[in-house]
């Protein structure tokens, strides 16, 4: 492995683990990296977990020392997402791209347009959360969604925990960092079970995440509401641009590398 290519993973995994600790989609950035590198798409979404658990464990860890978790309730909404974690993961190995990517140009189009849309101020504080049964039903399905693909996992959390948990962004962010963290190991287990998990590339790129995660939960997510809403609309745009094809994620990286 060339130092090019370590302060690639490097670096790319800062950026990423502060895009999805504060709005979501910086897994497309991830696989982009590793496909880029010459990694299967089946490969490159394994080895993503490793770098998806220790973001999301940087940031959980962060915010229940800030008391800005309800751990009780991200504990009984973790487990439908394990659940469906397990069984996305089980069936991950038949991607097909042409449904992924129409999927998750919708999840993005309903998320800006609730970025760019929706006014109302939500409610700060996650001990005033409140789990109904619906919720559950929501997550599992979600919890599918990551276990297969993951990328985009981080705006269905924010569509469910914004619509009908009825949360703030903020809030809703750290509660999406905690299901992921917890749940991302069983997925994780399914893939490395499969051989499907490029350990060198998934550490170096996960210590990345971690300094972005630590440098968000610490700084940028004391910047409130209004920041991560406009954070998140500008990946958002950038994500859907991707993939309609009016920028290329991939020859971006390519330039970069020299190839």
């Amino acid at each position: 492995m060339s130092t090019d290519i370590i302060i690639m993973l490097v670096l790319s995994g800062i950026v990423v683990g502060v895009i999805n600790t504060l709005a979501g989609g910086g897994s497309i950035i991830t696989m982009t990296v590793f496909m880029v590198l010459g990694l299967p798409i089946g490969i490159a979404n394994g080895t993503n977990r490793i770098a998806v658990f220790l973001q999301n464990f940087t940031a959980s860890v962060t915010f229940i020392r800030k008391r800005m978790l309800d751990v009780k309730n991200g504990l009984l909404l973790s487990v439908p997402v394990i659940i469906g974690n397990i069984a996305g993961s089980l069936v991950a190995s038949t991607i097909d791209e042409r449904i992924f990517k129409i999927c998750f140009g919708v999840v993005l189009f309903v998320i800006l347009l609730y970025m760019i849309f929706d006014n109302h101020k939500r409610f700060h504080g996650g001990s005033r959360m409140q789990v109904k049964p619906i919720h559950y039903l929501w997550f599992l399905l979600i919890g599918f969604y990551g276990g297969y693909i993951y990328i985009g996992l981080g705006y269905l959390i924010l569509a469910i925990a914004l619509w009908s948990m009825k949360l703030d962004i903020v809030t809703a962010n750290v509660i999406k960092g905690f299901v992921i963290f917890i749940a991302t190991p069983f997925s994780l287990l399914v893939f490395m079970l499969h051989g499907q998990v490029e350990y060198g590339y998934g550490i170096l790129h996960g210590a990345g995440n971690m300094i972005g995660a630590y440098l968000a939960s610490h700084y940028f997510v004391g910047w409130g509401g209004r920041f991560i809403k406009i954070f998140t609309t500008v990946i958002v745009l950038v994500c859907f641009a991707d993939l309609v094809g009016l920028l290329s994620l991939q020859e971006v990286l390519n330039a970069m590398l020299g190839r």
